[in-house]
C-alpha cells in the first residue's frame, strides 16, 4: 500500500516504449502526449522542449523509458534536458536490455532485473489460469500440473501470463497434461526461433486466431494499433468466421481480439491519446512480436524502408512499410513483380510521412490486381486516384487518410467489395460520388475531419454501414435526412450536421433515431445562423423527433433554434448518459430539467443567450421531486452566457459528487452559487463581474481561480487549497486578508493579479508551504524580504514591486526558476541584490524582458548561479556585454532578444558549453550575422527571428560550428545573400521562412547559394517546396 502511495504521489505519470529507433523528437512527443492526453501537433523539438518544461514546471513526475537501446550519450543528453524543470524526487526510470545502454544513461547504480521466483511465476500463472476464482473436482490436480508447467517457464512471466490465458477456459486435466508434456519444450530457441514456451502458446491456438495473430506481423516493433483498425483489416483478409444467428463479422473480430488479449498475445498501450477515434490502443509485447515474424516466414514481408534495393520474395503476400523511397520508381521490380499480393500497407509514425510521387499509384493500382488491403495512408502529395483503381476488383480495404486527394474517381464505386473505406483529414475533399451507392458491402466509411458539404444521394443503400463520422442533411430530398433511416446498422458515434436543412419534421422522424440502439455518442448540429420566428417550432419539432435510443452515453447539441428542449433530453430513462453538452442555443430562455438522469458525469452549457434563470426545474421536474438530484455529476461548465442573471432554488441535496465547476463569461450573473459541495476540488470563476456570492462550502477544494470576478467573497479559506490563482483589487485583498487569518499549510502555487491597493504579505512573510508565486500588475505590493522561504521555487514579478529595492536571493535557497518583467527599478535592484553576493545555488531559469534601464548582468555569475541552465534577456537595449567572473558552467541556451549592443559586445568563444542559442530583432543595426569566431562550437542549434535589416548570413562564422545540426531563420525579410564558402557539413535540418529574397534563391539553386547548402541530407527535394517557405530536412 505504501509503494502504490508512493506511486499516486506524482504529479504526472508517463510511460514510453522507446524500443530500437532511439527518436529524441517522437519521445518527446510521446511524454507531452501522455501528461495531456491530447495529441501534441508540434514537430519542432526545441518548441517541444519549452512546451515539455512548461508542463513540467513545478511538477513531481514519474517517467518509464521502456526498452532503450540507444548507446548514444549526446541524445541521450538531449532527451533529457527539459526534465530538469521537475521538482526534487522527480524520477526517470528507464528499463534496456543492453549494459552499453544502462553505463551510457544511468546515474544511480543499475538495477539487474532477475527471472521470478517459481511462487511468483504460479501467482501469474494462476491468475490468468482463473484458478483462484473457480473451484470444481479437477482444481487440486489442474493445480499440481500447473505448478509444473509453471517450473518450465524459467521465471518469465510473459511465458507464465500467456500459457496461463491459453488455459483460462479449460478445466479437462488431459489438455494441461498435453501443454506440461509437449515435445516443443525440448526446442531450443535456436530451433524454432522464439522461447519454446511462447511458440506452445501459440501452437494451441485455435487455426482461425494462428490467421489473425500472424498478420500483425505486417506491424513494427512497439507499433500501437487501435482495436477497431485491426478488425476491420482481418476482415478485409477473410480471416474471421461467418457470423450466424444475427451476429455480425465485426462483433466475430471483437471475440478473437479479446481472446488474443486474454492469452497476452496482445496488451493495452500504456499512452493515454485521445486522439484515437475508436478507443485505447494495444501494443505486442517484444517477444509476441518476434514470435510473429518468426511464423510470417516468406508470406508476410515487413520494410522499414521501400526502395531500389528492397529484396521481396515471390511468395509475399502481405507487405507493410514505413518509408518509401523514391528509388523505388526506378526499378519497380521490387514490388511488381510480386504481382499476387493482397495486402500494401502502409505503417507510419506520424512523424514522417513516406517518399510522395505521384507514379506510384498508378504503378501499385497497375501491377498488384489481387489486393484486398491498400493504404495510401500519409501519401500527402497524392490528390487524386487513377481511374485504374476501378479493376482492383477483389479490394475491401482502401486507406486514403491524410492526403490531398480532391475527388474520389468514379471508377472506385465499381469496388463492390469494398468493406472500408477511410478518407479521414483529407482536407481538400469536398464532395462524395452519388454511383457510391452501388458500394453495397460498404460497412466503414471514415470522412472525419474532411470539408464534406453533403452526403452521396441515395445513402440509404448502404444498408450494411456501420461505421459513418457525420451526415450532412443536404435540401434535396436524395440527400435529405430521411437518407439515414434505412442506415439501421450505425453504431458508435454520429454526428448529424446542418438539420436547418430539414424542411418537415416528419422527415425526421423517418431517420429513425430510436431504432438505431447501436449509437453511444450523437451530436445534432444547427449550422445555419437563421433566426427566424417561423422557424423556432420546427426546430422543436424536429427536436423531439430525433429523440435517440435509451442505449446513448454522450449527447451534444449545437446551434438548435427552438426556444425550449423537449422533454426527452432530461427523461431518467437515459439511465447510459454520462455527457451532455448544451451550446449556441441562442433562443432557449429554460434549461430542460436534467438533475434525474443517474449516470450523467460531465454537463457543459454555453452560449444560451436567452437563458436568465436557473431554477428549481434544473433539478428535478414537477413529475418528480424525491431523490438526489445529479447524483453521479462530476464536472459542470457553464460558458459565455451572457443574459444569465440568477442561480436560485438549490437543492441542498444536489451535486454530491460534484469535482469541478467552471463558470466563465456571465458578465449579468449575480444572487448565489449552491453553498454546499462536499467533492469539490477544482473551482473556476472568470468574468462575471457582477457575481456577488461567497464561495461555496467545499472542504476538499485544491485548485480555486478567480478573475475578473470582484464581489465574489471568500468567507472560509479552503484549508486543503493547493493552488489559487485571483485577479482584480478587492478579490487580491480578499484573498491575502484571509491568507494573514488562516497561514494555509497546503498551498503550493499563488498566482496575484490586477490590483492597484497597497497590499503586503501577513508578517512580512509568505506562507511556508508556497513553492510558487506568479505578481503581475501589482505595483503597490510590498514584497516580503526579511524572512526565509525555504520551499519557493519559482518567482515571477511583472510590472510588479515598485517599492523592492532589492531582492536577497538568499531568502530562496531553493529557487529553480526566476522571471523579472516591466520592472522600471531593475538597474538598481540587479546591483544591489547580486553585489551583496547573494547565492542562488539552484537556479535552473533566469529571465529578465523589457527593462530598459538595465545596464549590465550581475558579476561572477558562475559562482553565484551554479546551476543555471537558461538565460533569456529580451528588449534590454542598454546591456552591452556579459560580466566579468565567467558564465555558469552548466548554461547551456541563451535566448537575446532586441539587445543589439549585447550582440555585437558578447564573448560567446568562452561559453564552451552552450548547445542553443536564440537571437531575435530586430536590431537594425546589424546586416551581417555572425562575424567569424562569434558563437562558441559547442552549438548544436542556433535560431534567428526578426533582424529587420540582416542582409548577409555569413557561412564563414558559422563554419567553424561543427556541432550544429538545425539553423532556423524567421521573419528577416532584406536577407538574400550568403558569404562564405558552405554552412556546417554537420548541419541536418535548414528552415527558412518569411525570407523571401533567400527563399527565391534557394528554389531557383542560384549558383551563390546552392554550392553552400547542396550537402544538407534531403536538399534535392528543394524544387517541391512551396512558395512560403523553405525547408530542408
Amino acid at each position: 500500500m505504501m509503494r502504490m502511495k508512493q506511486i499516486f504521489d506524482f504529479d504526472f505519470k508517463a510511460w514510453v516504449c522507446v524500443s530500437q529507433e532511439f527518436d529524441v523528437l517522437k519521445v518527446t512527443k510521446t511524454v507531452i502526449e501522455a501528461f495531456t492526453g491530447e495529441p501534441c501537433k508540434l514537430n519542432d523539438l526545441n518548441l517541444l522542449h519549452l512546451e515539455l518544461m512548461d508542463k513540467l514546471r513545478d511538477k513531481k513526475f514519474l517517467i518509464v523509458l521502456d526498452d532503450v537501446w540507444t548507446e548514444d550519450y549526446v541524445d541521450w543528453s538531449l532527451l533529457k534536458k527539459p526534465f530538469n524543470r521537475g521538482i526534487r524526487r522527480s524520477k526517470i526510470l528507464l528499463t534496456t536490455r543492453s549494459e552499453k545502454t544502462a553505463s551510457v544513461v544511468q546515474t544511480l547504480q543499475t538495477y539487474h532485473l532477475n527471472q521470478l521466483s517459481n511462487e511468483d511465476c504460479w501467482s501469474v500463472f494462476a491468475n490468468h489460469a482463473c484458478l483462484s476464482t473457480e473451484s470444481n473436482e479437477n482444481t487440486a490436480t489442474l493445480e499440481k500440473i500447473g505448478k509444473e508447467i509453471v517450473k518450465k517457464c524459467n521465471g518469465l512471466p510473459l511465458t507464465a501470463q500467456s500459457l496461463g490465458g491459453m488455459l483460462r477456459r479449460k478445466h479437462d486435466i488431459g489438455d494441461w497434461n498435453n501443454i506440461l508434456n509437449s515435445d516443443i519444450w525440448e526446442l531450443s530457441e535456436s530451433e524454432c526461433k522464439v522461447i519454446p514456451a511462447l511458440r506452445l502458446s501459440y501452437h494451441y491456438l485455435p487455426p482461425h486466431l494462428k490467421r489473425c495473430f500472424v498478420y500483425c506481423s505486417l506491424y513494427p516493433q512497439d507499433y500501437e494499433f487501435e482495436k477497431n483498425e485491426l478488425i476491420w483489416l482481418w476482415m478485409a483478409e477473410d480471416l474471421l468466421k461467418k457470423p450466424r444467428k444475427g451476429r455480425t463479422l465485426e462483433e466475430i473480430g471483437h471475440e478473437y481480439f479479446d481472446d488474443l488479449v486474454s492469452r497476452s498475445f496482445f496488451h493495452r498501450s500504456s499512452t493515454n491519446r485521445s486522439s484515437w477515434p475508436h478507443g485505447k490502443c494495444f501494443v505486442m509485447h517484444d517477444l509476441m512480436h518476434d514470435l510473429a515474424t518468426s511464423l510470417g516466414g516468406d508470406f508476410y514481408f515487413r520494410s522499414e524502408e521501400l526502395g531500389k534495393e528492397t529484396k521481396i520474395n515471390t511468395k509475399t503476400r502481405h507487405l507493410s512499410f514505413a518509408k518509401f523511397n523514391s528509388s523505388v520508381l526506378d526499378n519497380f521490380d521490387a514490388v511488381g513483380r510480386v504481382k499476387f499480393l493482397r495486402t500494401f500497407l502502409s505503417i507510419i509514425n506520424f512523424e514522417a510521412a513516406p517518399f510522395n510521387n505521384k507514379e506510384a499509384q498508378c504503378i501499385i493500382v497497375s501491377k498488384l490486381m489481387y489486393l484486398r488491403v491498400l493504404s495510401f495512408r500519409d501519401f500527402r502529395s497524392l490528390d487524386s486516384l487513377p481511374d485504374s483503381i476501378g479493376k482492383l476488383i477483389h479490394l475491401c480495404y482502401l486507406d486514403l487518410s491524410h492526403s490531398s486527394v480532391e475527388t474520389v474517381p468514379k471508377s472506385l464505386c465499381n469496388l463492390y467489395n469494398l468493406q472500408t473505406l477511410k478518407l479521414c483529414s483529407c482536407i481538400k475533399l469536398t464532395k462524395l460520388p452519388s454511383d457510391m451507392r452501388n458500394l453495397v458491402n460498404l460497412r466503414h466509411l471514415e470522412i472525419r475531419e474532411t470539408p464534406i458539404k453533403e452526403m452521396l444521394r441515395g445513402m440509404s443503400k448502404l444498408n450494411h454501414l456501420q461505421h459513418l463520422d457525420f451526415f450532412v442533411v443536404g435540401k434535396h430530398e436524395e440527400n435529405g435526412i430521411k437518407e439515414l433511416g434505412g442506415l439501421s446498422n450505425l453504431r458508435g458515434q454520429l454526428e448529424i450536421r446542418n438539420l436547418e436543412n430539414v424542411s418537415q419534421s416528419d422527415e425526421a422522424l423517418e431517420a429513425r433515431i430510436m431504432d438505431k440502439k447501436h449509437i453511444n455518442s450523437l451530436w445534432l448540429e444547427w449550422s445555419g445562423c437563421n433566426n427566424n420566428i417561423s422557424n423556432f417550432q420546427l426546430d422543436i419539432d424536429v427536436l423531439c423527433k430525433l429523440q435517440p435510443h435509451f442505449n446513448i452515453e454522450s449527447l451534444e447539441i449545437k446551434g438548435y433554434k427552438g426556444t425550449r428542449f423537449p422533454d426527452w433530453i432530461g427523461n431518467s430513462s437515459y439511465c447510459n448518459m454520462i455527457s451532455l453538452k448544451l451550446r449556441d442555443c441562442d433562443n432557449c430562455s429554460m434549461l430542460p430539467s436534467l438533475g434525474q438522469l443517474p449516470s450523467l458525469k460531465v454537463l457543459e452549457i454555453s452560449r444560451l443567450n436567452r437563458l436568465k434563470t436557473i431554477d428549481a426545474g434544473f433539478y428535478k421536474n414537477e413529475d418528480c421531486r424525491s431523490g438526489t438530484s445529479f447524483p453521479s455529476l462530476e464536472s459542470l461548465a457553464i460558458y459565455d452566457m451572457p443574459c444569465w442573471e440568477v442561480w436560485s432554488s438549490f437543492d441542498s441535496e444536489a451535486f454530491p459528487v460534484l469535482k469541478s465547476l467552471y463558470i466563465r463569461d456571465c458578465p449579468k450573473l449575480e444572487g448565489s452559487l449552491p453553498n454546499q459541495l462536499p467533492a469539490l476540488k477544482t473551482l473556476e470563476i472568470r468574468n462575471c463581474e457582477l457575481l456577488v456570492s461567497s464561495l461555496p462550502t467545499a472542504p476538499a477544494i485544491q485548485s480555486l481561480e478567480i478573475c475578473e470576478s470582484n464581489k465574489v467573497a471568500l468567507n472560509v479559506f479552503p484549508l486543503l487549497v493547493e493552488t489559487i490563482t485571483v485577479e482584480g483589487s478587492p478579490t487580491v485583498e480578499s484573498m491575502i486578508e484571509a491568507i494573514t487569518n488562516i497561514q494555509p499549510t497546503c498551498l503550493q502555487s499563488l498566482t496575484l493579479r490586477d490590483c492597484s491597493s497597497a497590499v503586503s504579505f501577513p508578517g512580512g512573510r509568505l506562507p511556508e508551504s508556497l513553492k510558487s508565486l506568479r505578481i503581475k500588475d501589482l505595483k503597490k505590493l510590498k514584497f516580503p524580504t526579511q524572512h526565509k522561504h525555504e520551499l519557493l521555487e519559482e518567482l515571477s514579478i511583472e510590472n510588479s514591486c515598485d517599492s523592492l529595492k532589492s531582492l536577497p536571493l538568499v531568502t530562496f535557497p531553493n529557487l529553480r526558476y526566476l522571471t523579472i518583467q516591466n520592472y522600471e527599478n531593475m538597474e538598481s535592484l540587479l546591483v544591489s541584490f547580486w553585489r551583496e553576493g547573494l547565492p542562488a545555488p539552484n537556479l535552473i531559469t533566469f529571465q529578465v524582458w523589457d527593462s530598459d534601464k538595465l545596464k549590465s548582468l550581475p558579476d561572477e555569475m558562475s559562482t553565484l548561479l551554479p546551476k543555471l541552465q537558461y538565460l533569456a534577456i529580451s528588449n534590454c537595449p542598454e546591456i552591452e556585454s556579459f560580466p566579468e567572473g565567467g558564465i555558469p558552467p552548466n548554461l547551456s541556451t541563451v535566448f537575446i532578444f532586441n539587445c543589439e549592443k549585447l550582440l555585437s559586445g558578447l564573448a560567446w568563444p568562452s561559453m564552451g558549453m552552450l548547445t542553443h542559442v536564440y537571437v531575435g530583432g530586430p536590431c537594425d543595426g546589424i546586416k551581417s550575422f555572425p562575424k567569424e569566431g562569434l558563437l562558441p562550437t559547442s552549438l548544436t542549434y542556433l535560431w534567428l527571428y526578426d533582424l529587420s535589416n540582416l542582409e548577409m548570413l555569413d557561412c564563414t562564422g558559422l563554419l567553424h560550428l561543427t556541432c550544429l545540426q538545425i539553423l532556423e531563420i524567421y521573419e528577416c525579410p532584406k536577407l538574400e545573400n550568403m558569404a562564405g564558402e558552405s554552412l556546417p557539413v554537420s548541419l541536418v535540418k535548414l528552415t527558412i521562412r518569411g525570407c523571401p529574397l533567400l527563399e527565391k534563391r534557394c528554389r531557383m539553386k542560384h549558383p551563390q547559394i546552392w554550392p553552400k547548402i547542396s550537402h544538407i541530407p534531403g536538399i534535392q527535394r528543394i524544387n517541391k517546396l512551396s512558395k512560403a517557405t523553405c525547408d530542408i530536412i
